[in-house]
């Protein structure tokens, strides 16, 4: 009996026992989620992010474009809101979180134990409603602090910065392809090591211009999408790249994923006539053409193959008798495409690739496209004339502007590049992004031929909306046709127009290239639609950067020199006498929109069709042959 009522005893104790501590354990946790949850009248729990910051992003020039800050995220927790607090809440957080009164009372009832109101909260409202909790004038709220990332400077530059997501950890961009050195680190000893500085090349005042500039292109054209591209060609570096429309990385979420690429290396489309300048200069560096070599337009490229398949091309114009440097002048697709006719398919093939084409240009954004440039075991009859024209092949921004180097550095082709070096947050030197060694790809002399021939299409040719008088451009203008992903065939209504223009002509310092897709107005031609916009960046870049203007001589007189203004053809009702005036003369009325004229050669007029005092209508094209 005693034996049974000690066991009896035992048993009862341990039963209070593990009584005792289950309530103990009951309370420990209820009052470890009251303190996480934010119990009423509890002040709020701020729990912060560990680690160190993220490092900066900036210019060329030191400016923040990127950088580390606290925001809030901000919870609520609906059980345990009463009832009659519900209103002072709504009313309180609404205009601090820029949220309804009515969703911020719709997820207070929903039932759910937790949900985040708002995140990435900046770190003032952040703390003015921790000071709210404080004063118990909210209830069942939590402010967590977390690291995050702050663009100062809003859209500028946004598709080349990208952005970081919730854990912090790069999404698009800068901020992705260069992740690993921008996060922080863990050393060895456990300590937490700020993440590197990314500097890149762009110039944060010449994006804003580019930005500016493409803004107005885009409106005025009532365009899908405008890229406009600075580059130095002698180092390789981006000064600037506008891609608009774009998006604000401190609320990317708000904005269509489309626009958060970096379209310049990461679209790839059909480049249109300016592609002649690198299909042109490569025939002539191989010499398969001379500067002499002649081809006849008569309105289109007509071949005949050895199978008998005809082939004819169309031309903007009949053009009669052009060389190298009036298929750049005129953009004459015929001659372009006689040209190509004089080097074998494999020939040309390697040499274009040699430009960059076909290929990535290890620019440094995420996401780059190597275009579209199939080999020639997958080409028709009419593939290389077609190539020659700058169609057939897709290429990128990047890739245009690599190529465009060989052409500026008198035959020596280099990559573009968008990051110059790494640095500690301490301003301590990493590692430099230096490109690989520039490869010659062409003869010194065909590169500054090029440029000459592109420097008179800014006088005689299609560029000529891009003249400056005392800024010598060399310019090449484009008109790309859209496949229509309907029909497969080439759209009707849907183009793409370009200008790229290499300057000073004689000691480049700058390469630009502006592509506007389906300009909607009264023309998508390159020449009318994109050379003015060449004109206006020039304008403002070689002021901001100091590039001499003007190549005119200066001489020491003791006397008085007097020079007569040119004197410049009236034209009324009748073709006037063109014949023995100079392109310099003539430049003026080639600038007028109610007069067409096709020019061939250089020098001074030596014929003219239609023949003077013929009768002159809207109608007329006068064409004129230059010796």
């Amino acid at each position: 009996m005693n034996e049974e009522a000690g066991g009896y005893a035992t048993t009862r104790r341990w039963l209070i026992f593990f009584a005792a501590l289950l309530a103990v354990t009951i309370y420990v946790i209820f009052r470890y989620g009251e303190l996480m949850l934010g119990a009423p009248g509890a002040a709020p729990v701020r729990r912060q992010s560990g680690g160190a910051e993220r490092g900066a992003i900036l210019d060329r020039n030191g400016r923040i474009l990127a950088i580390e800050a606290l925001f809030g995220n901000i919870g609520i927790t609906p059980s345990k809101i009463k009832d009659k607090d519900l209103d002072a809440l709504a009313i309180n957080l609404a205009p601090l979180l820029e949220i309804s009164e009515d969703t911020i009372r719709q997820r207070a009832r929903n039932g759910t134990e937790f949900v985040y109101l708002k995140k990435k909260v900046d770190q003032a409202t952040a703390r003015s409603i921790e000071k709210l909790i404080a004063e118990k004038r909210l209830t069942g709220i939590t402010v967590d602090f977390v690291r995050g990332r702050v663009y100062p400077e809003e859209t500028l530059a946004a598709q080349i910065i990208g952005f970081t997501g919730d854990e912090n950890r790069g999404l698009e961009g800068i901020e992705f392809a260069f992740d690993n050195e921008l996060r922080a680190q863990i050393a060895p000893n456990g300590d937490n090591v700020p993440g590197n500085r990314v500097m890149l090349t762009i110039d944060a005042n010449i994006q804003y211009i580019l930005e500016e500039i493409a803004a107005k292109a885009l409106a005025e054209n009532n365009a899908e999408a405008v890229l406009l591209t600075a580059m130095d060609p002698r180092s390789g570096d981006i000064l600037g790249s506008a891609s608009l429309p774009g998006f604000n990385p401190n609320k990317f979420g708000e904005f269509d994923r489309k626009l958060w690429s970096f379209r310049p290396a990461v679209w790839s489309y059909e480049p249109g006539s300016v592609f002649k300048i690198f299909s042109v200069a490569s025939l002539l560096d191989g010499g398969f053409v001379t500067p002499t070599t002649s081809f006849y337009c008569n309105g289109s490229y007509d071949h005949i193959t050895n199978r008998g398949e005809h082939i004819v091309i169309k031309c903007l114009g009949a053009h009669g008798t052009v060389t190298a440097r009036d298929v750049i002048i005129v953009s004459c697709n015929a001659g372009a495409g006689y040209a190509s006719d004089r080097v074998s398919t494999d020939i040309f093939y390697d040499r274009i690739r040699l430009l960059g084409f076909g290929f990535k240009t290890a620019s440094g954004a995420p996401g780059e496209s190597a275009g579209f440039f199939r080999h020639p075991s997958r080409w028709s009859s009419r593939s290389k004339p077609t190539i020659a024209m700058g169609q057939e092949i897709a290429v990128s921004t990047m890739q245009m502007l690599k190529a465009a180097t060989a052409i500026a550095t008198d035959g020596t082709v280099r990559s573009p590049r968008l990051v110059s070096r790494i640095v500690t947050k301490d301003g301590v030197p990493l590692r430099d992004y230096i490109p690989a060694d520039p490869v010659r790809v062409m003869k010194p002399e065909v590169a500054r031929a090029m440029r000459s021939y592109m420097r008179d299409v800014t006088g005689f040719g299609t560029g000529r909306r891009a003249f400056i008088d005392d800024i010598p451009l060399a310019v090449k203008t484009g008109t790309a046709e859209i496949i229509d992903p309907v029909t497969g065939s080439y759209s009707k209504t849907d183009f793409i127009a370009s200008c790229m223009a290499i300057f000073p002509e004689n000691d480049p310092a700058l390469v630009l290239y502006i592509t506007i897709f389906k300009p909607k107005g009264e023309s998508y031609l390159g020449g009318r639609v994109a050379a003015p916009y060449i004109k206006d960046t020039a304008e403002a870049l070689v002021n901001y950067l100091g590039i001499p203007r003007g190549r005119n001589q200066q001489y020491t007189h003791s006397g008085e020199i007097i020079v007569p203004s040119p004197s410049i053809p009236s034209v009324g009702a009748v073709v006037p006498d063109f014949r023995t005036i100079s392109k310099r003369q003539i430049l003026p009325l080639l600038l007028r929109d109610d007069l067409n004229f096709v020019i061939s050669g250089d020098g001074w007029v030596r014929r003219q069709s239609p023949p003077p005092g013929a009768p002159l209508t809207s109608n007329t094209i006068i064409h004129l042959e230059f010796e």
